[in-house]
């Protein structure tokens, strides 16, 4: 059903699986505006070629200043068209009315003015007014979707490279699109069954005596857990592959202590390699070469936690084989799960950049006093040390006989960091059953690892943001994937918590993680004791139906979130819904998002049977009929809305779905 346009020689990212052959390969036209047959309705501007260096390695030769050239694809939407896809994005489910820029960004600050986070996942569903069609934009380096916000019915993608591989489809069936698409990039990661258990998470768990009491005190509130993470503080002076051994005696005997006690750690591995004589990671990593070069060949000098460090070249097989052999470290010590982080890769500084830093910062010590230019300047030069867009463009890979500048190939680099721990760990952790999920990612990595979204906030419009990314991850593939439930980031209050686990107990990752210095949010720590239990026991009798629903979903390429546009085409009221998603095939969700509400209006495409459940054995059965209905909905309460042809029974402590 797909086919491929190449333009001059793009980068193969190995996110497509599936031999597509080239329906029409375009290596030469530039600086003009160009239709191709197959690919409808677009036309194509490919410039800026002249600017390329004429020599064989086009690539290796390009420096910091030089342009690569440019692509732009235009499209004009039409009037009741929906725009779906681009995986983890701001905003809503239909992506109308914005700019999307995949450039995988370390940016804890996730409001609607921004246009990146830390995933790029190019594909675009359009649907709704005519025929249905898909478009993958299979370029690593920098793409931007602007979705009618320049222009209100304009769809313009730029990619900042004249080299691009696109893959596009047409059909009545918006879904056999998504399903292709899934069936070219191959078949998604599956964790183990008990990784779909409930698990804690903070930063500033700094000692086994902490993890003790977390356990001790979700075990004295009959709360269930299943896993306990552990963030940077677990590790040597946040160094790969090391443990605090002060803060962590007897590592081994503590893992096979919390695992006797059901819950398993869950340590976090950065991208940055600690610069430190006698530490064997460095030393190897040195020695063998896998580190990331400047221009000059020698190895980048960045900054993140440890303070000074090198990235591994993970674009470099032989780096992956090294980088991934080093979970070892961990998984003999009984650990079976990881969480891949700051792996943009984040930077807090280049050591040359720092430099320069410096030397500016000279000049304004010799002023008297700083005018307000001046002070906007001082500002922009101290604002300008991390994730500086400058300094991505001064390190090089290796990736299959090339030399590639970063920026070309930057959203490839958590792809490849979770690549090669996933295509390790299947032979390192027993049964080869792994947890794994990264924060940076691209189409691809899905068949390695799950992903979370990263450094949320405590803000309702968060919980929102959450509900409403979950159908494009899973139309790109990322089956295991959810958000820090309560928010990472800011003050959890309790009524929020409660209703972010309404959502939270249907993602299949399902983790409260919060940040240094904010309020504590373990669920022991509210007030309403009884009712965090019984939402947690809650998504537990739910396993059975979210694990046959994930490996059903994995199997046939199929959505485990579905917008109501997608799943009632002909209904013109689904196609404006963005607050309820389907949950597989027999249920439907409709969760409250806002501060003090007592309820939520909520649109039944057909007719539904509403349990609103308090406990897994306390529950109203309502039926109600197709159209809008005012559902009542306690802060301890949960709804969840049963299709017809599907059951629901209780039997104990589980739930029973089945079609009639």
């Amino acid at each position: 059903m797909y086919k491929k346009l190449i333009l001059g020689d793009p980068i193969d990212t190995e996110a497509i699986l599936c031999e597509v052959p080239a329906e029409t390969t375009e290596s030469s036209f530039t600086g003009v505006e160009k239709s191709v047959s197959f690919l409808k309705d677009f036309t194509i501007c490919r410039k800026g070629l002249e600017t390329k260096p004429a020599k064989e390695n086009t690539r290796e030769a390009c420096t910091a200043d030089e342009p690569t050239g440019e692509i732009i694809l235009t499209r004009t939407l039409r009037g009741r068209e929906l725009v779906y896809g681009l995986g983890e994005t701001l905003r809503g489910i239909n992506k109308r009315g914005w700019i999307y820029v995949s450039n995988n960004a370390d940016d804890p600050n996730h409001t609607e003015d921004k246009r990146s986070l830390y995933a790029s996942q190019n594909f675009l569903l359009l649907f709704g007014d005519g025929a249905a069609q898909a478009l993958f934009v299979d370029v690593p380096g920098k793409v931007t979707f602007d979705v009618g916000y320049s222009e209100l019915k304009t769809l313009e993608i730029r990619i900042a490279s004249a080299d691009a591989a696109l893959y596009y489809a047409e059909s009545e069936d918006p879904l056999l699109l998504i399903r292709e698409f899934r069936s070219l990039i191959g078949r998604s990661y599956q964790p183990p069954q008990w990784a779909f258990g409930f698990g804690q998470s903070r930063w500033g768990y700094k000692t086994a005596a902490d993890i003790r009491e977390v356990a001790d005190r979700y075990a004295e509130a009959g709360i269930p857990l299943s896993m306990i993470y552990l963030d940077i503080d677990y590790m040597d002076h946040y160094k790969d592959f090391t443990i605090d051994e002060k803060a962590f005696p007897d590592f081994p005997d503590f893992v096979a202590e919390m695992k006797e006690r059901g819950i398993r750690l869950i340590p976090i591995i950065d991208a940055g390699v600690k610069m430190e004589k006698g530490y064997p990671v460095y030393e190897e990593g040195v020695k063998g070469d896998f580190f990331c070069k400047k221009e000059d060949g020698t190895d980048l000098v960045a900054a993140v936690w440890p303070g000074r460090v090198h990235f591994p070249d993970f674009l470099k097989k032989e780096t992956r084989d090294w980088f991934g052999e080093k979970y070892r470290f961990l998984t003999e010590q009984g650990i079976e799960g990881f969480w891949n982080d700051m792996n943009e890769p984040a930077i807090f500084y280049t050591e040359d950049h720092l430099r320069e830093v410096f030397e500016e910062l000279d000049r304004f010590k010799e002023m008297e006093e700083m005018d307000i230019w001046s002070f906007f300047a001082f500002q922009d030069l101290t604002g300008s040390i991390n994730n500086r867009p400058e300094d991505y463009r001064t390190f090089f890979h290796e990736y299959k006989g090339q030399r590639l500048r970063h920026d070309q190939v930057h959203n490839l680099y958590g792809y490849y960091m979770t690549r090669a721990a996933g295509e390790k760990l299947r032979d390192l952790v027993p049964g080869g059953e792994y947890l794994l999920f990264s924060r940076a990612s691209y189409v691809g990595m899905h068949r390695y690892g799950g992903i979370w979204t990263g450094d949320n906030k405590s803000w309702w419009s968060h919980l929102l943001l959450n509900l409403q990314q979950l159908p494009a991850l899973n139309m790109c593939g990322f089956l295991f994937c959810g958000a820090d439930t309560g928010g990472f980031g800011g003050d959890c209050t309790e009524d929020l918590m409660l209703r972010w686990l309404a959502v939270s107990i249907f993602t299949p990752l399902f983790r409260n993680h919060a940040a240094l210095g904010t309020r504590n949010q373990e669920l022991y720590r509210f007030e309403q004791t009884d009712t965090f239990r019984n939402l947690i026991r809650l998504r537990y009798a739910l396993i059975p139906y979210l694990y046959d629903t994930f490996t059903r979903a994995a199997e046939e390429n199929d959505l485990i979130f579905t917008p109501l546009a997608l799943a009632y085409p002909s209904d013109e009221r689904a196609r404006t819904v963005e607050d309820q998603l389907l949950v597989g095939e027999a249920l439907m969700i409709a969760p409250v998002y806002t501060q003090n509400a007592a309820g939520r209006y909520v649109y039944l495409p057909e007719d539904m049977t509403l349990y609103r459940f308090r406990s897994v054995t306390d529950y109203d059965v309502i039926p109600l009929t197709a159209g809008d209905h005012y559902v009542s909905l306690a802060t301890s309460e949960v709804a969840i809305y049963v299709r017809p042809g599907y059951s629901l029974e209780v039997s104990g402590e589980e739930f029973s779905i089945t079609a009639n």
